[in-house]
């Protein structure tokens, strides 16, 4: 019995290895960008923004889509677009496809922070990868 627990142990301790290095990378990242007005969820829709971005700077994803791919409840997005908004970072608009569903894009001001902002964060992210490793 014991020895068929040993595997099962040891994908729990995987697990739990996994949950601490996320803790700890959000912790610097949070850290790191606080500087910048920024916290890593904050960071995260604007480089999801960014990187959909057209050359024009116009693509936008609707709320939804942000949603499926930033791990927050709806609730918690909508108060951090919200905040982001109020910044002057991201701008709000109908889906014109869609009346029901809102479309979130970058503004100037955001694209420019996200610039700066970028290179801390990947920095951040290759020193905590990188010693897990």
């Amino acid at each position: 019995m014991a020895a068929k627990k040993q595997p099962e142990q040891a994908l729990a301790k995987q697990w739990r290895d996994i949950l601490a290095l996320h803790a700890r990378t959000q912790c610097e990242l949070d850290r790191a960008l606080h500087g910048h007005g920024l916290c890593a969820s904050d960071f995260e829709v604007l480089d999801l923004l960014a990187e959909g971005a057209a050359a024009d700077g116009g693509c936008a994803y609707r709320v939804q889509e942000i949603s499926d791919r930033v791990h927050l409840s709806q609730s918690a997005l909508s108060r951090l677009i919200g905040r982001l908004e109020k910044d002057g970072l991201v701008e709000r608009a109908m889906c014109p496809e869609d009346r029901r569903g809102v479309r979130v894009a970058l503004t100037a001001k955001g694209r420019a922070l996200h610039g700066e902002v970028r290179p801390v964060q990947r920095a951040v992210l290759a020193r905590m990868l990188s010693d897990a490793g």
